[in-house]
């Protein structure tokens, strides 16, 4: 197998992920099944990157939407009573609809493909993104990566008082209420068959 083929089957079966997961995300009946078909076609993504030599960028998909907003997903997903009902889940509203709109995008897009004189650019000589994007983020666009900072630091910080307050109101019933007292212990028979003096009657 020459390596071109090898190329353009990695390609194709990274892409075919992607599609197939972002497929079962749209048409799963079920939201949690939804959301576990996110993984693969992030996998799907993040390998496209890493095959078009942007190594950064596939190491980024992989740490915020695998790691950071897959989980997170998945948390609010699991959290929610009763998600895996069908009544509450994914009806997959307008299947009808979609499917022609898909049929159009595929036709319209193989039509481009296919008309257009594609020219076949020179093979360029895969270079490390990493050091540019950091001069980039420490220099130029330094500003603008703080403000970003101060921005996720004010939104984990107003998150992190959301909970803790209604943590308070769950646990007083009313905003700035005193927790309640705790119930007393129902006393056994002994117990309450006992003199001051600390006998037991009979």
């Amino acid at each position: 197998m020459t390596t071109s083929l090898a190329g353009a089957v990695v390609f194709y079966a990274l892409a075919a992920l992607a599609v197939a997961g972002a497929a079962w995300v749209a048409f799963a009946r079920n939201i949690v099944h939804s959301a576990f078909a996110l993984l693969a076609t992030f996998f799907g993504v993040a390998g496209l990157y890493a095959f078009l030599s942007a190594d950064l960028v596939a190491v980024i998909q992989l740490l915020v939407y695998v790691g950071g907003i897959l989980i997170l997903i998945l948390f609010a997903v699991m959290l929610t009573s009763r998600i895996s009902e069908v009544k509450v889940s994914n009806r997959s509203a307008g299947f009808g609809l979609g499917l022609l709109v898909l049929l159009g995008t595929i036709g319209v897009m193989a039509a481009v493909a296919l008309r257009v004189p594609w020219g076949k650019a020179p093979p360029a000589t895969p270079e490390p993104m990493a050091p540019g994007v950091g001069d980039a983020l420490l220099g130029p666009y330094v500003l603008p990566f703080e403000v970003v900072s101060v921005l996720l630091l004010a939104a984990l910080i107003g998150a992190v008082t959301l909970a803790r307050g209604r943590k308070r109101i769950a646990a007083s019933g009313t905003p700035g209420a005193a927790a309640p007292d705790p119930v007393p212990e129902r006393k056994t028979k002994d117990e309450e068959r006992k003199t001051p003096d600390g006998e037991v009657q009979p």
